[in-house]
């Protein structure tokens, strides 16, 4: 196979095969590991190996005529061939060989034109491998339309970068810039991301910078620089951002980022478990990741998202401010006291919530409780102020890939409270200001668990085994050698299956569906909720489970109070609290409940009366302002 050079080389990342309009590869790799390197072109039984020209800094290059698109290769690495690490495609997994593959072919025909901004948006996390019981893209992109009219703006993918075996989370991934093989095609992933833009659907990637997958990956062999020698990393080593010979490595992950949002029309990033990538440099290099995924966006807004075990606000602060630009990080602590107000359970890191109106009320205005107070579950201060911070950077959610696979068998949290507080906390969750997350199947009720699943080699499948039995010793009411046994075999087979959707049940769980299509209209067409403006509202605890969040509006007409009620009915003749008062010359009229039979309750009664409250036990419920009528005065009408 001839070798073409030629001085105009276009490329867009720093490392990998990028075809030129020519029908050549320029093929590009950082290798200052190996003694040896050569490129092996693999076509059939006309292998060869091709000569690499050694360039500065570590790489080395080449390009190759008639290598165009699908045309398979690795690099031999001191006699060893593996697969490229920034390889765009592994047809057979981590093990075999990369491929070539041309963005340009793909033909977008749908695109959300300005992009997707924050405000408004209501996401839906999702594994594509258990969305549909395919586990395509292809399969999933008929599901689309069904998501739309549910409400939901945005779809957040778990991590979908190649990883090894038939089955897995996703964040043991070993090539990320390679779409897993076993979702489909590069281009079956950008079909799905065009029929969701077509669907007005955002579509935003889970992606994981702060370590590598332990089995297949190739990063260590040709360079050692790519980790940290001076970080811990509970998943793997650390990746060297700071240390010697880190420039290629910073180079390579924020490349990345760019990378999806420019060749697969990405909407946004989440970035995972920022608190375990490490940077001591002036700039860090999360702050790098966000510049260059705007930059690639070429004047689209996007999202980035990150998570935070430790609730750093620096995240989301501007880069004017020192900050790292990112727009909205997920709310853990939310998660945890809505948990326990609805299951009363308190172990583990649940432990240091109450689960208590005020910390709900506290939550809905700002963001996170632990904003640098002692954290006893820790033993040390957790948290950073969020003050000056809106509401929409938070992300919010009853339910996450995480949270429902920590519960031990997996299972929804539906079916860990009674229906009328998981309705009561659902209105909540997506009436309070911040920004609402949902879980797959979660807007249609359905009944498949979520476990962790990972399918690995037997010696290390077992060791993974035995690490996540550990994990979930940590609550007392798993530790029992009963549930120990109880907890799923991450590499069984069947442990991934059970956790795919059953599509049917959306037919049949009808007063689910009529919940949260309901919610999330009243959430788009009511000037109070639609506004996320965490000033506007204020909260005042009512009773030991009972709190009321008031709306303030510009027009009195559009204020609105919402009242949770997890405990008994209440029945008071008043609330001596100003802020359960109408405007003047407006009551309070019943706009909304979470006891309406469409969605399974047992209806409401006449909420506010001359005579006093009467809020109905474990539910919500909205009250709109409404013009009073006149009240003729007793002796005008005794005169007329």
């Amino acid at each position: 196979m001839p070798v073409q050079r030629m001085s105009e080389i276009l490329r867009r990342y720093p490392a990998g095969a990028e075809a030129q309009p020519d029908d050549s590869t320029h093929f590009r790799v950082w290798a200052p590991e190996p003694r040896q390197i050569a490129l092996r072109i693999e076509d059939g039984d006309n292998t060869r190996d091709v000569a690499l020209d050694q360039e500065a800094d570590g790489y080395y290059s080449v390009l190759v005529a008639d290598a165009g698109a699908g045309t398979r290769y690795r690099y031999v690495l001191d006699g060893d061939a593996l697969a490229d690490p920034a390889s765009r495609y592994q047809p057979e997994g981590p093990f075999g060989p990369s491929e070539v593959i041309d963005p340009e072919r793909f033909h977008w025909e749908h695109s959300l034109a300005r992009g997707v901004e924050l405000p408004g948006q209501v996401i839906c996390e999702l594994h594509p491998g258990t969305f549909t019981p395919e586990g395509t893209w292809r399969s999933a992109i008929a599901k689309l339309p069904l998501l739309a009219d549910s409400g939901i703006t945005t779809i957040e993918l778990m991590p979908v970068s190649q990883f090894p075996g038939r089955f897995g989370w996703g964040y043991d991934g070993v090539f990320p810039y390679a779409p897993t093989h076993q979702y489909g095609t590069p281009d079956d992933f950008r079909s799905f991301v065009d029929h969701a833009h077509a669907t007005g659907l955002g579509v935003i990637l889970d992606v994981v910078y702060n370590h590598l997958g332990p089995d297949g990956c190739v990063f260590g062999r040709y360079a050692r620089s790519y980790f940290a020698r001076a970080y811990e990393n509970e998943w793997g080593d650390a990746l060297n951002f700071d240390g010697p010979d880190a420039q290629p490595v910073r180079d390579y992950f924020a490349s990345n980022a760019a990378y999806w949002i420019d060749e697969f029309q990405l909407d946004g990033l989440r970035l995972d478990a920022t608190q375990a990538i490490h940077d001591r440099s002036p700039r860090h290099i999360i702050a790098d990741i966000a510049c260059r995924a705007r930059s690639a966006a070429r004047g689209r807004s996007i999202m980035l998202i990150a998570e935070s075990e430790t609730q750093t606000v620096r995240l989301v602060q501007s880069p004017e401010a020192d900050g790292y630009g990112l727009d909205a990080l997920w709310n853990d602590d939310f998660h945890h006291s809505a948990i326990v107000a609805m299951t009363g359970k308190r172990e583990a890191y649940y432990s240091d919530h109450r689960g208590t109106p005020q910390e709900l009320i506290s939550a809905a205005k700002r963001g996170y409780l632990f904003q640098g107070q002692r954290y006893a579950w820790q033993k040390k201060p957790r948290g950073t102020r969020t003050d000056g911070l809106p509401a929409r950077a938070f992300v919010n959610y009853l339910e996450n890939h995480d949270q429902i696979a920590n519960s031990g068998d997996g299972s929804r949290v539906r079916f860990q409270t009674s229906p009328g507080r998981y309705r009561a906390m659902t209105a909540l969750t997506l009436l309070m200001p911040g920004t609402p997350m949902l879980f797959q199947g979660q807007e249609f009720g359905a009944t498949a668990p979520f476990m962790y699943f990972a399918d690995h080699k037997p010696e290390l499948a077992r060791a993974v085994q035995q690490g996540r039995t550990e994990f979930v010793r940590q609550f007392p009411s798993l530790a029992s050698a009963e549930m120990q046994a109880r907890v799923p075999v991450p590499h069984d087979p069947e442990t991934f299956e059970r956790c795919k959707l059953d599509w049917t049940e959306r037919d049949v769980h009808r007063p689910w569906v009529r919940l949260y299509r309901d919610l999330l209209a009243l959430r788009r067409s009511e000037a109070a909720f639609r506004a996320q403006d965490a000033t506007a509202i204020d909260g005042a605890v009512l009773g030991a489970e009972l709190l009321v969040l008031r709306y303030s509006t510009p027009s009195a007409d559009d204020e609105r109070v919402l009242l949770v009620n997890l405990g008994v009915e209440v029945d008071a003749g008043s609330f001596p609290e100003s802020l359960v008062a109408p405007p003047d010359d407006h009551e309070w009229k019943l706009a909304w409940s979470s006891e309406h039979p469409d969605y399974g309750g047992s209806g409401t009664p006449q909420v506010v009366s001359d005579a006093g409250w009467r809020i109905p036990g474990r539910a919500a419920v909205v009250l709109s302002a409404t013009r009073a009528k006149r009240k003729l005065h007793a002796s005008t009408e005794r005169n007329s």
